[in-house]
């Protein structure tokens, strides 16, 4: 299938979940616009539902930029507990690290986005990289589990519990330090991946100060953290096309200059005051 010069290979087998096939979507740029480097997209659904199929918005669009997406499905609640999820999410990982060539990238420039609860393993993947009790057994063993950046769209930091302390995701009986480990925020710490946030003021499924939360424990690390708050709407926002392609042309700039071609910007200092008070 191919739309807007991308092609598209559905259903493709990335590893195992358990006794069940793993799946992705591979969106493959237009011919002449690669950037070699590969975005892997996690849908969101509350840890319950979804799928690679309706979850990922920015899949295609920044595909069309030079991107290969990687939509991919993850085992769920309840029938699955933590750290099944990100288990599925590191298998996905390590798969396109293994298949560079086939999916034309380099090896290193292995980037995550998530939508909502995808959000969430996507940050938890992002700081726990090649930590044993996170890696599972799904596939492509030895292959490092590292990202070189993450984007995390109106998505969880923290798993909520219901009246009864509970969590779909969560195994029976789990304590204040087992949900205080499935907590993507615990994971920050210097060193964490450049992390794009992007979410809503009017969220009322997941409040944009998670976000902001997030966001300001990163400036605390020192790591390269970007914000971008979108004023009016709700959540899962980016279902309207014209803020679809707004996020993609952020998230385009962001992994351009810090993933594809890394560089950083002068300060305005005396030099580009003069120009700016001398401009005729």
């Amino acid at each position: 299938m191919t739309q807007n010069g991308v092609s598209v290979e559905k259903d493709v087998v990335f590893g195992r979940g358990g006794d069940v096939d793993l799946l992705c979507d591979v969106y493959s740029p237009p011919a002449g616009v690669s950037k070699r480097t590969a975005i892997i997209h996690l849908h969101g659904g509350g840890f319950q539902r979804g799928s690679k199929d309706n979850g990922c918005q920015l899949a295609a669009p920044l595909a069309e930029r030079g991107y290969v997406s990687l939509a991919c499905d993850y085992r769920l609640a309840p029938q699955s507990k933590w750290p099944a999820p990100v288990e599925d999410v590191k298998t996905a990982i390590r798969w396109a690290r293994a298949n560079a060539n086939r999916l034309g990238i380099d090896a290193s420039k292995i980037v995550l986005a998530g939508y909502s609860a995808g959000g969430h393993l996507a940050l938890t993947a992002t700081g726990t990289a090649n930590r044993p009790e996170f890696e599972g057994t799904g596939g492509s063993a030895g292959v490092g589990s590292e990202v070189a950046a993450c984007l995390a769209l109106y998505s969880v930091a923290e798993l909520p519990r219901d009246a009864d302390g509970n969590h779909p995701l969560m195994p029976a009986g789990s304590d204040d330090e087992a949900f205080r480990r499935a907590a993507s925020i615990n994971y920050i710490q210097p060193g964490f991946p450049p992390t794009l946030l992007f979410h809503a003021t009017t969220d009322t499924t997941i409040p944009f100060e998670t976000s902001m939360r997030f966001f300001e424990a990163l400036r605390k690390a020192n790591a390269l953290a970007e914000m971008h708050i979108f004023e009016g709407l709700s959540h899962v926002f980016d279902r309207h096309p014209e803020f679809a392609a707004s996020m993609a042309e952020i998230s385009d700039l962001f992994l351009d200059r810090h993933v594809v071609d890394p560089r950083t910007y002068p300060p305005f200092g005396p030099q580009a005051i003069a120009a700016v008070t001398t401009a005729p």
